[in-house]
């Protein structure tokens, strides 16, 4: 118990003055130690375990107005989608002194504005949002927040603020194209949950579409607020073909819908890709497996959470004010079995 007490009673300073550096220097090597040279950064980890300093997070918090902790607010827990995100941006955290701490807002708005207003006032290092759908509040905050900050899965050059992602308009727009390319002409959209990201996807979608010569199109878009599921997606795909039963391709706002649509399509015998043709979203690794398998958009999950992380720890290792962080890295059009239909 004393001997806790005496290490407890150590400070930065105490390290600073044993390795014979500055206090900077020592918080630095705490912190963010791939900025200090290797010599300066083994003289204090020599003066670290000499002395027994444990540093204290909350006096660290005081001093530098920041904590070590990076912020992560997302929509999902469960979709797969963002574990590929958190992949890639905890590989990347263990390279930094950083930890990540997440935040749920289950695609509510007002959840989100009250968990950015929490997370702020724990005077986080960094801040990484997924999507650039903010209420007027959220955005005001994020705009004054003392530290970076980072949106991500979404990009719009009209926009404000930093953001890593993509164009989910341009590839809703890419499906669309694609499924006529390969010859099919009345196609559908199966879409759930319906949060902005994938209402942009839809407006790719019928603006691509847009001036072709099927009448019927507008009956072909079959969506709901449920969230999605394999076996929502067959459902969806029984109603489309109730409504528009002469419809010869759909394109399904992710993976799960157009899987379930996939089964329920070969359970009434229909040909994929001869009669009908199915493209999905995001590209899982599921999708790689179905039989046929199945066309969909690849999307940079891993690498969109790898960059955020290694942005926000460059933007706190500069003195310097940088350019806004605008960076999209765009998507892959993956055809397979689903839609690889021949051409003539």
């Amino acid at each position: 118990m004393r001997k806790a007490e005496k290490k407890s009673s150590i400070t930065l300073v105490d390290v600073a003055r044993e390795a014979g550096v500055s206090a900077i220097t020592v918080s630095r090597v705490i912190r963010t130690p791939h900025v200090v040279s290797e010599r300066s950064r083994r003289k204090v980890e020599a003066a670290v375990e000499k002395l027994g300093y444990v540093p204290d997070a909350a006096a660290s918090a005081l001093a530098s107005n920041r904590t070590d902790v990076i912020g992560l607010l997302i929509p999902s827990l469960t979709n797969s989608v963002f574990s590929d995100v958190l992949r890639g941006m905890y590989d990347e955290a263990e390279n930094h002194p950083f930890s990540i701490q997440i935040g749920n807002f289950r695609y509510r708005p007002l959840t989100e504005e009250m968990l950015i207003g929490k997370f702020l006032r724990q005077k986080p290092a960094g801040l990484i949002v997924a999507g650039l759908d903010q209420t007027d509040i959220s955005k005001g905050m994020l705009r004054a927040a003392d530290c970076p900050v980072i949106q991500i899965m979404d990009y719009d050059a009209s926009a404000e603020g930093d953001m890593i992602g993509f164009s989910h308009y341009e590839a809703g727009a890419a499906a669309a194209r694609h499924l006529r390319d390969r010859g099919y002409r009345r196609i559908g959209f199966l879409g759930a949950r319906m949060d902005p990201r994938t209402q942009r996807r839809l407006a790719g979608f019928n603006d691509a579409l847009n001036g072709t010569d099927d009448p019927q199109q507008s009956k072909r878009v079959i969506v709901t607020s449920t969230a999605s599921s394999v076996s929502l997606g067959a459902e969806l795909l029984r109603e489309l073909l109730v409504r528009a039963p002469d419809s010869d391709a759909i394109f399904c706002n992710n993976d799960d819908l157009a899987i379930g649509a996939l089964l329920e399509a070969q359970r009434r015998g229909i040909r994929i890709p001869e009669d009908f043709g199915i493209c999905g979203f995001n590209d899982l690794e599921m999708s790689k497996q179905m039989n046929p398998g199945l066309t969909s958009i690849a999307t940079p999950r891993y690498e969109i959470g790898r960059l955020a992380i290694s942005t926000i720890v460059d933007a706190l290792s500069s003195d310097k004010a940088s350019d806004p962080t605008r960076i999209d890295l765009g998507f892959t059009v993956v055809m397979r079995g689903s839609s690889a239909r021949a051409v003539d």
